[in-house]
């Protein structure tokens, strides 16, 4: 076994596929390849997979994104054919209109599932700007990123996950979480460049995050409720609908929570209004460019 091979947990009956990040003696670092979890485990713990397509935890999890994907482009049609009043009448006028979808900045500490993300923002037609860095960086980053980019929405995540070796019981201290802390002081300062929760909308946490402590920092939408593990596309997929709800109209919690893969166990959120626009007439040159740069630890 070395670093980078692909295993499983024998002793949680190989549920969740991860890759080696670091060898430790006796122990591994490992990151989920599909859910954003960090953990560690004993190496005799570990089995190395050579066909990860032929393992049922990702069959699983390629069944759940096929449908999260379908339902992704099925609810971006239906907002862009019904997210205006003036949409219906602009078109039976033959009025060259132009549409604006909110502009999404996305950090995230792991480069692989930053990649992923960037290339579905790119596929639904968002303009996204992306960071790869690491979690303790990015409250510090956003001081400089967020008057240069200008965002609409903010997606705030990475690696997370409860600490085995916490004090007690207690999962509503921050203490008892590998990056909870971090995702905080971020949505904090993304909170005090933006007051109003729909000036900029806050999408903030990882696997089995402290949601409580995410919301009352400032984010519109957190993980995780029920400290379950959240899929990589979770986030995205909240911030794309944001993108494409209109500034008219509440972002519908229920058809967004219950669209992510996780489900209403791994986000979680609170009202809040679309940030997509349209506008008028069409001017003769209109770009949105999705920029992806890399920024490390």
């Amino acid at each position: 076994m070395k670093q980078g091979d692909l295993v499983v947990r024998n002793s949680y009956g190989g549920d969740v596929l991860f890759r080696v990040e670091e060898m430790r003696s006796d122990q591994a670092l490992l990151k989920g390849t599909d859910y954003r979890l960090l953990a560690d485990a004993p190496i005799p713990d570990l089995s190395v997979v050579r066909d990860p397509e032929a393992t049922s935890a990702r069959q699983q999890v390629k069944i759940k994104v096929n449908d999260s994907l379908k339902r992704m482009r099925q609810e971006k049609a239906h907002l862009t054919v019904l997210s205006s009043p003036d949409r219906a009448a602009l078109q039976q006028q033959s009025q060259s209109y132009f549409e604006l979808p909110g502009k999404v900045l996305h950090l995230d500490g792991d480069g692989n599932y930053l990649r992923k993300s960037m290339q579905l923002y790119q596929t639904m037609k968002v303009p996204a700007h992306g960071v790869h860095a690491h979690e303790s960086q990015m409250a510090q980053l956003l001081y400089r990123l967020l008057p240069q980019v200008k965002p609409d929405i903010v997606v705030i995540t990475g690696h997370d996950g409860v600490l085995k070796n916490r004090e007690g019981e207690d999962l509503y201290s921050l203490s008892s979480y590998k990056n909870s802390q971090h995702f905080v002081n971020a949505v904090r300062v993304a909170r005090q460049y933006e007051k109003n929760m729909d000036g900029l909308v806050v999408v903030a946490g990882a696997c089995q995050s402290h949601f409580e402590a995410l919301l009352q920092s400032g984010s519109n939408f957190a993980s995780s409720p029920g400290r379950i593990l959240i899929h990589a596309l979770d986030p995205v997929y909240i911030a794309i609908k944001a993108s494409y709800t209109s500034v008219r109209e509440s972002i519908n919690l229920s058809d967004v929570i219950h669209g992510t893969i996780s489900g209403i166990d791994g986000v979680g959120g609170i009202e809040t209004m679309g940030r997509h626009r349209m506008g008028l007439p069409k001017p003769k040159k209109v770009t949105h460019s999705t920029a992806s740069m890399k920024i490390t630890s």
